[in-house]
């Protein structure tokens, strides 16, 4: 791993991602420039395995990346940035950590607490794929890929239920929701984008030399991102066309100046020299982006 000791995870869509046209073209140049230095970018992400694996390609990255609100942490074959924990189970082309549950009991969940609500629950488990697409606006096999889930259920958020209800129906089930405004989330207990951050950190963190430390920076626009902002040392929301999101605009966090790729770009090259000790500004002051 590089000396830098930075840590970058980040959000896709709306983030590292334009929320229009999925366009990561202005975030391009310095993706390949921290690869180069040595600095992981880790997505962090709702997405499925299948649908990041697309997307990493095309942008080369090589490092670990979190699917499913981090019900799942996959690691290249091969990777030297750190030590494999005993835990990592061998799948393919990656190890797996697996923080969440298997998705069959996580579709038995969601029919449970539809009975507990009192309220039909529709997940992408009861959708075609032809249904998702109008529902999303995705192409067809984007919609087969966003179908092939292996840890959590996304599904369309009841109106006129509370989200506190819903929240307190999962966790009696066992479970936890990561509540949208189109569409919910139903994780296992265990996982959450914070959580797998964190572990990933503590692997980069044992792999350095002695008295080195890890800063983490992460990068998200929305309130699924919550959890993994929290849990990292520099927390930086990615607004929207109409500004950042109001369950994120208030906590404090630093707001991008721009809205997804390009915004990605100028928050993350002034994180990096933040980390680097180039800026001189105390942790919490408010950041000149330049």
């Amino acid at each position: 791993m590089s000396s830098s000791s930075l840590l970058i995870f980040t959000d896709l869509d709306g983030t590292l991602l334009d929320s229009e046209t999925y366009s990561y073209a202005a975030a391009y140049p310095l993706l390949q420039q921290l690869k180069t230095e040595g600095i992981a970018v880790i997505p962090v992400t709702s997405k499925t395995r299948t649908e990041v694996e697309t997307l990493i390609q095309q942008l080369s990255l090589e490092t670990p990346f979190i699917t499913e609100n981090g019900s799942g942490v996959f690691i290249p074959v091969g990777y030297k940035g750190f030590e494999l924990p005993e835990e990592a189970e061998l799948v393919g082309r990656y190890w797996i950590l697996q923080l969440g549950c298997p998705y069959v009991m996580t579709r038995a969940g969601l029919k449970a607490i539809a009975q507990s609500i009192g309220r039909p629950l529709k997940g992408f488990g009861d959708l075609s794929i032809e249904q998702i697409q109008q529902l999303t606006g995705l192409s067809a096999q984007d919609a087969k890929e966003a179908k092939a889930r292996e840890f959590t259920e996304p599904f369309l958020t009841p109106k006129n239920v509370s989200p506190a209800a819903l929240e307190a129906a999962a966790n009696e089930m066992g479970f936890r929701v990561v509540v949208g405004d189109r569409f919910s989330h139903l994780i296992g207990s265990e996982a959450g984008k914070g959580a797998a951050a964190l572990q990933l950190k503590a692997l980069y963190q044992a792999a350095l030399p002695d008295g080195g430390t890890i800063t983490t920076l992460g990068l998200g626009n929305s309130p699924n991102d919550i959890d993994l902002l929290e849990n990292v040392d520099i927390a930086v929301v990615i607004p929207g066309q109409d500004g950042p999101h109001p369950r994120l605009s208030d906590r404090g966090w630093q707001i991008a100046p721009q809205p997804g790729p390009e915004g990605w770009a100028i928050a993350v090259r002034a994180g990096w020299e933040r980390a680097a000790g180039e800026s001189r500004m105390e942790r919490g002051d408010s950041w000149a982006w330049g």
